[in-house]
């Protein structure tokens, strides 16, 4: 199998919060809180929710950094989702998008900082 990622992984278990963002109704979705990271790149996340949310889902991401400590906010849109327990826990992968230069340098600076926790590419 190829490898399709683009950008080197870092494994953190980052917490979060999501909103679910809708053409049609922008604003009006709760946030799913408190969930975690299972690793992190420059295009994108896999993430650990209690909450389905369907592949082309587009989301706003709050994502909480500790090398240095800082709050991050992209946007990103679901690429992919599985099932790990019972329909009551999802990993997905998400693809940030529309990211500005400012948070793209966060997350280089944060990967320079945790350069011990690279994943190699699967």
């Amino acid at each position: 199998m190829s490898e399709k990622r683009k950008e080197r992984r870092v494994r953190e278990q980052a917490l979060f919060t999501i909103t679910l963002i809708s053409k049609d109704t922008a604003g009006t979705h709760p946030k799913i809180i408190h969930h975690k990271t299972e690793d992190i790149s420059l295009t994108g996340a896999k993430i650990h929710t209690n909450s389905f949310l369907p592949v082309g889902s587009f989301l706003k991401i709050d994502l909480s950094l500790t090398e240095p400590p800082r709050m991050i906010s992209a946007y990103a849109k679901i690429r992919w989702v599985k099932s790990i327990y019972a329909d009551e826990l999802f990993e997905l992968g998400i693809e940030f998008v529309d990211t500005s230069i400012n948070i793209i340098q966060a997350l280089k600076e944060h990967f320079d900082k945790t350069s011990g926790k690279t994943l190699p590419n699967e």
